[in-house]
This record gives structure tokens, C-alpha cells and sequence, in this order.
């Protein structure tokens, strides 16, 4: 297994707000973690860095080997709804972090299954056998009306409302969560990233880097999302198997 992660503030924004991490438990056993924080000020920053810290600490102090797939499940979710409750309360006592939110998107790896949490519109995709699947399904507006065939996905993609997201951590006292389970083979790669990546490069784009996996793989995503625009913060970490 190996993984590499990166983010970069963009070619627009003056500050990043986007938030990762990756812990290797066990010679069979890691977890990454990724978020994009929003909110006023430094808001957003405060908000990803917040869910990053409590997601990691949490699974790495409740995990533990002999746990079945189900209680693995549950502490993942739990990790994920503590992480809400930190970012929600420190906005309530704080005016200055008042309305502060992130997404998440997080991957836990036992073995050869893989178990992919999100929360909004940052994503994963997998490359496999020479095919390139997105995992997730954004929790966002332009993600509803497509699944209403009110747009196309390349509609989408140029749409006002784009990057209005439907789910968030820390927006609201609990917090909603998708879970799938992924089947994993020697030699897949995974991404994770935010969604100043996926809007700035193609699909094709990060077949591509997927595809031509080295230690360079997450800063030639970044390159990418840069010189596609460069227009929001982006993160990508990337694991092969």
C-alpha cells in the first residue's frame, strides 16, 4: 500500500480552507481523511481542521482489530457525528465561527474492503482494471436536479448553483452521512479530493494521473486542478493498494 497526499490554496482564493490527513493503523489497516471547509472569515478553515483532528482521533483511540465489519460501520459514522458536534458547538459559542461548515469525505481501508463515508460534495473515485467509477454522489443542488433529469451532468458543470451543497458538518445539531463498501484488488488506486479538483480537471484528466500512479501522483493533480483555473482550494490524497 502506498498513499500520498497534497493540498494547495488555488490560483484565486487568498487562504486555504481545505483540510487532510492519512494514519497508517496497521500493516493491513489505514484510514485518509478529506475536507473543504466554508463559512466567513476563517471560518471554513477552522471548521475542516476541526473535523479532520476529530475524526482522526477518534478512530485511532476506538478502533480496534478483532471489530466486525458492522462495528466498524458504526464507529465511523460515530466519528464522523462527534466531529459534527465540535464544529457545531464552537459555532454556537463563537459568533466569529457562527454558520461554519465542511464536507468530508473519508476512506477506511481493512484488508481488501474499503469503507467510504461522505458528507457534501468532496469525492472519491476508484481506478481498477484500467476504468476510472466516481464513488460518491454529491450532496449538492446541481446533484438533484440531475437525478431529476432536470440537467445533464455537462450542465451541471457550468451551473450557478454548482457549489451550493445540501449536507455539511457542523451546520446543524446532527448530520446525515452516505456509507458504501468497496471490494478491492492488488494494484486499484483511490482518490480522494475536493471539489477544487473535480471541477478543475476532467474525468479523462485523472484517469490519467491515476493510471500513471508514483510518489508525484497527488502534486500532478494539483498542477492539473491549477492549470485548469486554479479557482478554489484543492486536496487530493491518493492510496494504492
Amino acid at each position: 500500500m502506498q498513499i500520498y497526499g497534497m493540498s494547495d490554496k488555488g490560483l484565486v482564493r487568498e487562504s486555504n480552507e481545505d483540510a487532510y490527513i492519512f494514519k497508517v493503523i496497521s500493516p493491513s489497516a489505514f484510514f485518509a481523511v478529506v475536507c473543504d471547509g466554508m463559512g466567513g472569515a476563517n471560518a471554513g478553515n477552522v471548521a475542516s481542521e476541526y473535523a479532520v483532528r476529530e475524526i482522526s482521533e477518534y478512530i485511532l483511540r476506538s478502533y480496534k482489530p478483532t471489530m466486525s465489519g458492522m462495528q466498524i460501520e458504526h464507529l465511523l459514522r460515530a466519528a464522523v457525528a462527534s466531529a459534527n458536534d465540535v464544529i457545531y458547538e464552537a459555532a454556537n459559542v463563537n459568533a466569529d465561527l457562527n454558520g461554519m461548515g465542511t464536507t468530508v469525505v473519508l476512506l477506511f481501508v481493512l484488508e481488501k474492503t474499503g469503507y467510504l463515508l461522505h458528507v457534501g460534495d468532496s469525492r472519491a473515485y476508484l481506478y481498477s482494471s484500467g476504468a476510472l467509477n466516481q464513488l460518491t454522489v454529491d450532496h449538492s443542488i446541481v446533484q438533484g436536479m440531475i437525478d431529476r433529469g432536470e440537467i445533464t451532468e455537462e450542465e451541471a458543470k457550468t451551473h450557478p448553483s454548482k457549489n451550493i451543497i445540501t449536507r455539511a458538518l457542523g451546520v446543524g445539531s446532527e448530520v446525515r452521512s452516505d456509507l458504501d463498501f468497496i471490494d478491492l484488488n492488488d494494484g486499484d488506486v483511490i482518490l480522494l479530493c475536493s471539489d477544487g479538483l473535480s471541477n478543475y480537471v476532467s474525468d479523462v484528466d485523472i484517469k490519467n494521473s491515476l493510471e500513471a500512479f508514483d510518489e508525484n501522483v497527488a502534486s500532478s493533480l494539483i498542477n492539473l486542478a491549477n492549470t485548469g483555473g486554479g479557482g478554489d482550494n484543492i486536496t487530493a490524497v491518493v492510496v494504492k493498494i
